[in-house]
């Protein structure tokens, strides 16, 4: 039931989320009209806890997080991800070492941390997912919310895979010795196929894949992967069925277990042989290649990323916040530990690279000294390295190819480090077998990628649930139904990743899926929220939630040099993309090597159109709206205000139900437009009063239920005869019939009292 009360137009409110002008009709007295929700009062659920229900604004019956600690929690084990194990060493052995964090942090700061603080406070502000956020700063951006749950959706079913291959390597940690230590044998001598590779890289291609030659070659489903998949989709579940409410209980495993093995790995990492010349060749500075764009654009895709920017996963966990939370502070403080936690993984992997290349760099003279023992150039095999390298200096280059010496070099096995899953399970997995008690490093290792795997999972996964719970239609089931057919979907899905193609399929996921789409989104969500809500209200919004007021920094980055870096990130991948021919790397088992095959056709197609379906949306969203072509807007957020056009049927009736009292402030006043009634009773009749939050918000009338499934219902407000005038009694006691929450004669003496609260805004 609404109500439109007349009256004047006063400054914009600070804090209020009023909907940006869609064919708003002026009235004849120039005024516009002041829009009244009635819903049930705070229900005793979580979502009520530490004020949820105060601001004026989003879900009142929103969960909330149970303390501090697990939303800190939360949002280190999305943001800290696989990407700061495997990405950022290779990003800055491969873009300057050390010189590496000069262009990482610059992007850290001018463009993660303010679109960090976009999300999060949007989020925290509006107190809706991000389907909600968008609609409500205004209609014609409703299609960045459903780009955003695409192409998350696409992320979430290829990620889950990931973890899947974690499982299937955790599984085998057990075993003693490690199944990729050695090569198998058959007929008494090494696999032919393993021999030409490695036993970490055949147990990875053959053992655990089943590599078909190339992706147009399925070779059918594995049927241990398939199991593993089910098994990390139920884990999956399970985790996330309830929401935060259930999620919320594993961070703290998920998020603070890495932390632990990371230490215990840096512990023994820089006692091993070599662990010194790992880091060295990491971290000493190549500043030459700072003056290459390529380094720049490495270091503004890996903020981007490693944050977890544009799934709608953040919005979604600061809308369970409550109004007063400092997330200004949050964001500052996650900042640090995620570019932390990047540097310390990377010390800890290269001092055990380090480790693996001095080995590596000890088995070579060894071959070699064979050699020139062979051909009495040496005594024995037991000379020093001083005497060697005097030998292998005095040898012509055609002596050395004749003679096949290897070239044993530090600084070639360091290069050679790999990235993504070829650094987790071929590189570190063949540095691990080096360690003594291998099998617990396995263990320890694989745990760890687990929690962070699932850590960033139930991240994705939050930030898409909480875009379909905001849709009216699935709040009335249950959410562990809903959550067990997205599950579901995605395991069907993701079925094409346990074929012998299954590794190249998520190679072009990750590339073309979860790229261009989120880029988009990134910069639609900096506009938006800029440039359209206002980057002065969005200040004023952080300063009534933080008591800090954005300065410079803040305003510069979010203005002018954030759009302009997404910009730049965005034509460049769309340039890349185009110019240069997309490859993937197909094992080779005749050769045991990688070879780099271009996509075919009809895959470029598959890739094309989840580009196209992740950004279509918001184009599409735009113009139906804009031209009036959808005559209906889905009610996305029950509470929440939803503009009510006026239209030739309806005016005559709606300016019917105008109430004007004359114990209102009079109508040029900025009360006139901008009143709470707070908290009050039905037969209370002692003074008015206004006290609620800050004007600007929506009216809500809530009354105790304990159905938290069935959506809140209001019953017709008395007819009020053209004409009549309320008097102050009549004012405070309007009377609403409605079977479940009131009796007919609520009103009457001695009957039970039932407390509403009402907010107003003024569009």
């Amino acid at each position: 039931m609404t109500t439109k009360v007349d009256g004047v137009p006063g400054p914009r409110s600070n804090n209020g989320h009023e909907m940006a002008p869609l064919n708003t009709r002026a009235r004849g007295d120039g005024t516009h009209g002041v829009t009244i929700m009635l819903s049930p009062p705070d229900r005793n659920s979580i979502g009520s806890r530490d004020g949820a229900g105060a601001l004026p604004d989003g879900d009142p019956d929103r969960a909330a997080w149970s303390g501090k600690m697990q939303f800190f929690l939360s949002i280190i084990g999305y943001s800290v991800g696989l990407g700061n194990i495997w990405r950022f060493p290779y990003l800055c052995q491969q873009n300057g070492g050390g010189a590496f964090l000069i262009p990482f942090m610059v992007m850290l700061i001018l463009e993660g941390i303010p679109l960090f603080l976009i999300e999060l406070g949007m989020g925290q502000r509006m107190r809706l997912g991000a389907l909600g956020v968008w609609n409500t700063i205004h209609p014609w951006l409703g299609g960045i919310g459903i780009s955003s749950c695409i192409v998350t959706l696409f992320v979430a079913i290829y990620y889950n895979v990931i973890i899947t291959w974690c499982f299937y390597y955790f599984f085998n940690s057990f075993r003693y010795p490690l199944p990729w230590a050695t090569c198998p044998q058959l007929n008494g001598s090494d696999v032919e196929e393993c021999e030409r590779s490695s036993g970490t890289a055949y147990f990875w291609y053959r053992t655990t894949l089943d590599a078909a030659p190339s992706i147009d070659e399925t070779g059918g489903f594995k049927w241990w992967i398939v199991l593993c998949l089910m098994l990390s989709w139920t884990v999956v579940f399970f985790i996330v069925m309830k929401g935060i409410q259930s999620s919320g209980k594993v961070v703290y495993f998920t998020s603070l277990f890495p932390y632990i093995v990371l230490t215990i790995f840096f512990i023994r990492g820089i006692t091993l042989k070599g662990a010194g010349a790992g880091l060295m060749h990491m971290y000493t500075p190549k500043v030459e290649k700072l003056l290459e764009p390529t380094v720049w654009l490495d270091a503004a895709t890996q903020v981007f990323y490693s944050f977890g920017l544009a799934f709608g996963s953040l919005i979604a966990f600061g809308s369970y916040n409550t109004p007063k939370n400092n997330c200004v502070r949050d964001v500052l403080l996650v900042s640090v530990c995620n570019a932390v936690t990047a540097i310390y993984a990377s010390v800890v992997i290269f001092a055990i690279l380090g480790y693996k290349a001095t080995l590596g760099v000890e088995r070579c003279i060894q071959v070699n000294k064979h050699i020139l023992v062979k051909h009495n150039l040496l005594p024995s095999m037991n000379v020093d390295n001083g005497e060697y390298e005097h030998v292998m200096a005095g040898l012509n280059d055609t002596i050395a190819k004749d003679w096949e010496f290897e070239k044993c070099s530090l600084e070639d096995q360091l290069s050679s480090a790999a990235e993504g899953t070829g650094l987790a399970f071929i590189v570190f997995t063949e540095a691990i077998v080096e360690l003594p008690g291998s099998p617990f490093w396995a263990v320890l290792f694989f745990t760890m990628l687990l929690s962070l795997g699932l850590g960033s999972q139930i991240g994705i996964l939050e930030g898409m649930l909480c875009t379909i719970f905001d849709i009216d239609i699935f709040k009335r089931i249950r959410k562990p139904y809903v959550t067990g057919v997205v599950c579901a979907f995605c395991f069907s899905v993701g079925l094409i990743f346990t074929t012998g193609a299954g590794e190249y399929w998520l190679k072009m996921f990750d590339s073309f899926a979860g790229t261009i789409g989120l880029v988009v989104v990134a910069l639609m969500e900096m506009i938006a929220v800029i440039y359209i809500y206002g980057h002065e209200k969005f200040t004023e919004d952080i300063y009534q939630m933080t008591g800090v007021r954005p300065g410079l920094y803040w305003q510069m980055t979010w203005r002018y040099i954030g759009p302009a870096i997404m910009g730049c990130i965005l034509v460049s991948s769309i340039l890349s993309m185009a110019l240069r021919n997309p490859t993937y790397g197909a094992w080779n088992g005749d050769l045991g090597i990688v070879e780099n095959k271009s996509y075919p056709n009809w895959v470029m197609g598959i890739a094309l159109a989840m580009i196209i379906a992740g950004v279509l949306p918001m184009p599409v969203v735009f113009l139906l709206r804009r031209f009036q072509i959808l005559k209906v807007d889905l009610d996305i957020h029950q509470g929440s205000i939803r503009r009510n056009e006026t239209t030739a049927s309806t005016k005559e009736m709606i300016d019917e139900d105008d109430v004007v009292s004359p114990d209102l402030p009079p109508p040029q006043s900025l009360a006139a437009t901008r009143f709470t009634i707070g908290d009050f009773d039905d037969d209370d009749d002692d003074d008015d009063d206004f006290s609620g939050p800050a004007p600007g918000g929506p009216v809500n009338v809530r009354s105790d239920s304990d159905d938290e499934d069935e959506p809140p219902t209001m019953g017709k407000m008395l007819a009020k005869k053209p004409g009549t005038t309320l008097s102050t009694a009549q004012n405070q006691q309007l009377q609403f019939k409605n079977q479940q929450h009131l009796t007919p004669n609520v009103l009457s003496p001695g009957s039970r009292k039932k407390p509403f609260r009402m907010e107003v805004v003024d569009f």
